[in-house]
């Protein structure tokens, strides 16, 4: 295979810039880039797919149906325009975090035609993308772990890697690495066979009679839309709930930003006696010397761009002023700044009104659901399980459309327990083994038979809990 002129500067087939500068007839000019013609013949050797020729093609190529914004009285006004069908699906899942993942793998393995959507460049949401490494919430009282199926196969699947998870046995909270979750999920999403658009974001719902047809997504090739018979909002902020006109409650929560610190493990214990312990290390993660340090952070509103922009900076500004504090310490000259998450710890936002909600008094009463679709479990097994029924899924209105994660109906005092990640597993999952059996059924999702998810569900080795 001929290597391309960007590969390593020590390899004997290399192209250095000037060399590249002299091929395309600039020498060492560099303002010379902008000077050249775009409609002038350029050299054979820079016109193969990908190179200089195809970036000038794509410039001068007009985008179709294109209606730009204009100024109306002082009102910015988007004018009617048609948008490309960029792929047709049966289930369509928007959000690539833990739940939305379980979604699409559990509707591809009952028999649907599957499209995940995310907004990021890699799957697994706050999990890794977030740095929040601690697999908490799948275990009860009695050290039982509650939360199994498709989830329960991810952790399964990191017990295979060298230094992908630590502390995985039973009774005990696990912690992983987020690049090997990263790798797990895109293992097992290639292996299920389904189509993916990442770097796309949920821009708007197509809405036809209060029935979701589809999504229009944003990325760099524009607006577009992805039709299908069945939406799992798996956004985490219910964005597509919320922007097909479904009822939600808007709450605020804390929101943090995570890093990760290296060279614990090359701290001078003689040297470290001096002084008190710094404070904020955080726990250890699967690589040797390295912690993660969660952040609480404050109360705000995590639909707010003003939020979150003052969020990012002032968390940034706040660890690394933190761990300078540390490596000032002595003993730990050597601690540095590994890595900050680069996305917000944003826990809740929008909550859907659901057909039924997760309440804590079920919890405490230990209440049996007969459209039990999971059951969730305790952060640090300090309770008993609690089952999710199926109308926590389902919109109050607004057909054709599920919610699994963060964003399913449950109240506030439920909030920090429906969001841990075990918990959006289970919930995804279910979303997912529903959505199939809508598509195959041919009906709106809260006209399902949940029977037949229970049963998908369980041939999935999802735990529904014991009978009531």
């Amino acid at each position: 295979m001929k290597e391309p002129f960007w590969s390593d500067s020590n390899h004997p087939s290399a192209m250095h810039r000037r060399d590249w500068l002299r091929l395309v007839g600039l020498g060492g000019a560099a303002a010379g880039l902008g000077a050249w013609p775009t409609n002038e013949a350029l050299p054979a050797d820079v016109g193969e797919p990908g190179g200089f020729q195809s970036s000038i093609l794509a410039k001068n190529k007009v985008q179709e149906n294109r209606a730009n914004p204009t100024i109306v009285n002082g009102r910015v006004i988007q004018p009617q325009r048609e948008l490309a069908v960029l792929h047709r699906t049966d289930v369509l899942v928007v959000g690539g975090g833990p739940a939305g993942v379980c979604a699409a793998v559990a509707a591809k393995r009952a028999g649907a035609d599957v499209c995940l959507v995310e907004r990021y460049g890699h799957f697994g949401g706050l999990w890794t993308g977030g740095l929040v490494l601690l697999v908490t919430g799948h275990i009860v009282q009695g050290g039982k772990q509650v939360c199994q199926g498709i989830g329960e196969e991810i952790l399964r699947r990191l017990d295979k890697l060298d230094g992908a998870i630590i502390n995985r046995r039973p009774g005990v909270d696990p912690t992983v690495d987020a690049e090997a979750v990263k790798y797990v999920m895109v293992e097992m999403i290639e292996e299920a066979g389904l189509r993916v658009f990442l770097h796309s974001w949920c821009a708007d719902v197509i809405l036809s009679d209060n029935k979701v047809q589809g999504v229009v997504i944003e990325s760099k090739s524009g607006r577009q839309a992805v039709l299908a018979k069945v939406v799992v909002d798996a956004t985490g902020d219910g964005d597509v709930f919320a922007a097909a006109g479904a009822e939600f409650e808007h709450r605020s929560h804390n929101i943090g930003l995570v890093s990760r610190l290296g060279n614990l493990d090359r701290v001078d214990p003689e040297k470290a006696k001096q002084a008190p312990k710094p404070r904020l290390l955080g726990g250890p993660t699967p690589v040797p010397g390295v912690n993660w340090v969660n952040m609480l952070g404050p109360e705000e509103d995590g639909l707010d761009v003003n939020v979150l922009s003052r969020l990012e900076m002032q968390h940034r500004k706040f660890i690394w002023r933190h761990v300078q504090k540390i490596r000032s310490t002595p003993g730990y000259e050597k601690v540095y700044l590994m890595e900050t998450a680069p996305q917000l710890g944003v826990r809740i936002t929008r909550v859907l009104r659901g057909l039924s909600t997760v309440r804590l008094e079920d919890l405490k009463k230990g209440t049996k659901f007969p459209d039990v679709i999971g059951v969730g479990g305790a952060s640090g097994g300090n309770h008993g399980p609690w089952q999710i029924p199926y109308g926590t899924l389902v919109p109050v209105k607004v057909d054709n459309i599920l919610a699994a994660g963060r964003c399913i109906s449950a109240e506030i005092r439920m909030a920090d327990l429906v969001r841990l990640i075990p918990n959006c597993f289970v919930t995804g999952h279910a979303a997912g083994a529903a959505a199939a059996v809508a598509v195959q059924d041919g009906c709106p999702p809260r006209q399902v038979d949940v029977a037949k998810v229970q049963k998908i569900l369980r041939q999935q080795e999802a735990y529904l809990g014991e009978p009531a």
